[in-house]
């Protein structure tokens, strides 16, 4: 009989993203709506890259036990 399997968090699963070298790829938040009283620039910055935190990544890796 095969041993018990852990769930992933499908919220976790939807928001985050492994990458090759071990850090989690995440969104950036302000960036759905009400997009015309921000700046340019503010805009742009949220375009790029964001990693979780070192604080939080013990918690997502916690909620995606099989993320590689």
């Amino acid at each position: 009989m095969a041993k018990l399997k852990l769930k992933t968090c499908s919220g976790a699963k939807k928001r985050f993203k492994m990458t090759g070298t071990g850090k989690i790829k995440r969104n950036a938040s302000k960036r759905r709506h009400i997009l015309t009283k921000k700046t340019t620039k503010l805009t742009r910055g949220l375009r790029m890259n964001h990693y979780v935190d070192k604080t939080n990544e013990a918690t997502v890796r916690r909620m995606m036990p099989y993320g590689k």
